[in-house]
């Protein structure tokens, strides 16, 4: 599989190297992930924050209700996401920068453990490809 482009300008590739670059105060596999869970509570309390104390956003969360005949191909017409309203631009832009810095962490990890992230997302997509909707996580 090809190079998978972010935008005209980097690739995964490109970031994960650039990353390679920048990472000099964290390059301890211990630092590294502790620094990645930490990024993921920050994205997740981004998103609280969106919610608890801007309000763009809302959570609605019920049991979901799926019918006991219901097609694969139909299983989403049943799910929710939970979440109600949009981001607006103060929200998306603090969600954006802490989704940033653990995908930064993410790459980092990659690098230290010698794994590629174009790789990574080839398999990926190659097992979604493979499994379509009977890849359920």
């Amino acid at each position: 599989m090809k190079n998978i482009s972010l935008n005209k300008e980097m690739s995964l590739e490109e970031y994960q190297n650039k990353v390679k670059e920048q990472l000099l105060r964290h390059r301890s596999i211990l630092d590294i992930i502790t620094k990645n869970q930490e990024a993921a509570a920050r994205v997740n309390r981004a998103v609280a924050k969106a919610v608890t104390s801007c309000g763009c956003i809302e959570i609605h969360a019920l049991k979901q209700e799926i019918p006991e005949d219901v097609s694969l191909e139909e299983l989403a017409d049943y799910m929710s996401s939970h979440l109600y309203g949009s981001l607006c631009p103060h929200c998306a832009s603090i969600i954006k920068d802490e989704l940033g810095n653990q995908l930064f962490y993410i790459a980092g990890l990659a690098n230290v453990l010698d794994i590629n992230l174009n790789d990574v997302m080839e398999q990926e997509i190659n097992r979604m490809s493979t499994l379509g909707k009977y890849n359920l996580r």
